[in-house]
């Protein structure tokens, strides 16, 4: 829909610089391009942005449910890691083998 709404407002642009400005037609279709370029840069950040945290998302809620992780080829779970919230990183609990061990849920599948 973004895509829809960012091409309508582009196209209205050009029109208005076309009745209300001196630019030449290179002027117009240089600015109007820059600004597509600029918009759909944009877009294409938070589509990917979205998609990423949904991805760190589905792995939190996994690993709430008690489900077992793999991250980095180690095995993720709630009785050898504890979730810090704020980094969104496992850390290794005391008495473990993985004790103090630090891994980023990002890494995680």
């Amino acid at each position: 829909m973004a895509y829809i709404i960012s091409f309508v407002l582009l196209v209205a642009l050009f029109y208005l610089m076309h009745y209300f400005t001196e630019l030449t037609k290179m002027h117009k279709i240089s600015i109007t391009t820059a600004l597509f370029i600029i918009i759909y840069s944009a877009i294409a950040y938070n589509t990917y942005q979205r998609g990423q945290s949904q991805q760190l998302l589905s792995v939190i809620t996994k690993y709430n449910q008690g489900k077992t992780l793999t991250c980095n080829g180690r095995k993720v779970n709630t009785t050898n890691y504890s979730l810090s919230i704020g980094t969104y990183t496992f850390i290794g609990k005391k008495n473990t083998p993985h004790y103090a061990e630090m891994i980023s849920a990002k890494s995680c599948e």
